[in-house]
């Protein structure tokens, strides 16, 4: 294990266990999953069946990037394929396997400025996320700090089975969302499912998180008031582009 690779896991098991912490009440037992480049070839994730809670070094495997994108490029393949292509795609062929996710977070660690991804499940954002209008309520921003760490807009994922259908769905939807956008998204919902937040940090992760979070509980308290009232795209496109702003998501997210 090199200095990279040790600083890397480091991280990536201090930003797990925090994400995994019960009061947060974003996971609970094997829910989500958390991963981090450690080059451009090798990345590591939690293991399957393992949980963030408590969680340490052996709850993670490091993965072959390229083999997993493999993966990703077939037509058809069956469940016993993926699991068969995950388990090869493993760099100590005696380790637990990777998460069977492990497709969309090699998709998504290689994206530019994306080195950590955490995976989440939040009883407040599901609640949300499974609701009969969650394509309404996550169509806009709120308020500017959402805006902030979360960027110009979310990402919606309908509802896909996990694993390499979902992995396609993302990326289809990230490749959507940068063509409107100009941009690629800190925040991916998926219906009736949980919450994805990229970052260049496991700091950008945890905020992104917490101020979904917060936006979400915000988002179910308009419901008693009328609903809510999004701020406009040139409100949006102002906050996200001032130079302070830039400033202070950059110090928030160390």
């Amino acid at each position: 294990m090199n200095e990279a690779y040790r600083g890397v896991l480091e991280q990536l098991v201090a930003m797990s266990a925090r994400l995994g912490e019960p009061e947060r009440d974003l996971v609970i037992l094997g829910e989500g999953n958390t991963s981090a480049a450690v080059d451009d070839d090798i990345f590591l994730i939690k293991a399957s069946g393992r949980s963030l809670v408590g969680c340490g070094p052996e709850a993670f495997v490091a993965v072959r990037r390229p083999a997993v994108m493999e993966l990703l490029q077939r037509e058809t393949a069956t469940d016993e394929e993926i699991k068969a292509g995950l388990r090869a795609a493993a760099v100590d062929p005696e380790a637990a396997p990777p998460s069977i996710e492990a497709t969309f977070h090699a998709l998504l660690l290689g994206l530019e400025g994306v080195r950590f991804v955490g995976h989440t499940h939040p009883t407040v954002v599901n609640a949300l996320l499974c609701s009969r209008d969650a394509e309404e309520l996550f169509a806009g921003s709120l308020f500017p700090d959402q805006i902030v760490l979360c960027g110009v807009a979310p990402l919606l994922v309908p509802y896909t089975d996990p694993g390499l259908p979902l992995a396609r769905a993302i990326r289809e939807g990230v490749e959507e969302y940068h063509a409107r956008h100009g941009v690629l998204p800190k925040v991916i919902f998926l219906r009736n499912h949980g919450l994805i937040a990229l970052g260049a940090t496991p700091g950008e992760v945890e905020s992104i998180t917490a101020m979904c979070v917060k936006s979400c509980r915000v988002l179910a308290g308009t419901m008693a008031f009328g609903g809510p009232r999004f701020m406009s795209p040139e409100n949006v496109a102002r906050i996200y582009s001032r130079p302070d702003e830039a400033l202070r998501r950059k110090l928030i997210t160390k």
